[in-house]
């Protein structure tokens, strides 16, 4: 079974309502489903199948999709463009809209417990996607990105923000792979690997912001400039912002070569991200 396949699924057990209705809008708008992407290619690259992960790769697109409705909310970044479509409170309102996340969020912690692992397996699980989801992980980027709009900031905050903003949940595939996998002496280079690639992303993301479309990113371009926002771009400058997230690129494929397993599936994923266009 592809995974897509699998996600268009997972909401199937919930009555009727319009809180679905968004749920549904949002999770299969599309996107590039890098988390799950990331976890499924980290199994292969374990020689494990990757359908055993499905149910936790299907929580992570569940919270990376809750964290972009309530991004999008009038009191955050008010956008209204999201995956090429109308973002989720102007398709529907705002309180469907946050009713909508809270659920997402929700639905997330439940598809852990489909995982088809022992119990410790999911344990160490629900207890990696609270943490790294949560108020010392992705949401403390999300607080952290809001107050740094007050003010210029430095390299080392702008790297704190992002490090748990994106970070974060760009990390977890790779933990979660090594614990189904009872592979658990490599989550620290797994965390050194996911610090980089989270970075080079969102370093990605910002030159995106100010050098592409709306057309082509599906959601409203200089939104980060509107919002006054310290940027890798606005940092660095373009060229500078361009080298480094290549720089953090090379030096998360390096470290994957230090891993007992097989990077190809892995390194497929991370060429294409590295020539993302969205």
């Amino acid at each position: 079974m592809h995974f897509d396949t699998y996600l268009q699924t997972t909401l199937d057990h919930l009555d009727a309502s319009r809180v679905k209705e968004a749920m549904s809008y949002s999770l299969f708008a599309g996107g590039k489903r890098v988390r799950p992407q990331l976890a499924i290619a980290a199994m292969e690259a374990y020689g494990k199948d990757p359908q055993q992960i499905y149910p936790f790769a299907a929580a992570l697109e569940m919270i990376h999709t809750y964290s972009l409705i309530h991004d999008d909310l009038p009191a955050m970044d008010d956008d209204t463009l999201r995956r090429g479509k109308p973002t989720c409170h102007v398709a529907f309102d705002e309180a469907t809209a946050i009713l909508a996340g809270d659920a997402l969020l929700s639905e997330a912690f439940y598809q852990v417990t489909l995982c088809h692992c022992d119990d410790r397996q999911k344990v160490a699980l629900i207890k990696l996607l609270s943490l790294y989801s949560g108020a010392n992980g992705m949401v403390l980027g999300q607080i952290l990105d809001m107050e740094g709009e007050l003010g210029d900031l430095t390299a080392a905050q702008l790297e704190r923000i992002h490090e748990n903003k994106t970070g974060r949940l760009l990390t977890i595939p790779f933990l979660a792979a090594a614990v189904l996998c009872e592979r658990e002496a490599d989550l620290p280079i797994w965390e050194e690997i996911g610090k980089r690639l989270g970075l080079s992303f969102q370093i990605q993301d910002d030159i995106l912001d100010v050098t592409s479309s709306s057309a082509v990113l599906g959601k409203n371009i200089n939104s980060d400039e509107e919002n006054h926002k310290t940027t890798y771009v606005t940092l660095l400058g373009l060229t500078q912002a361009k080298a480094q997230a290549a720089a953090y690129y090379e030096e998360a494929t390096n470290l994957l070569h230090t891993l007992a397993i097989d990077p190809k599936p892995l390194l497929q994923v991370f060429e294409a991200l590295a020539h993302r266009s969205f």
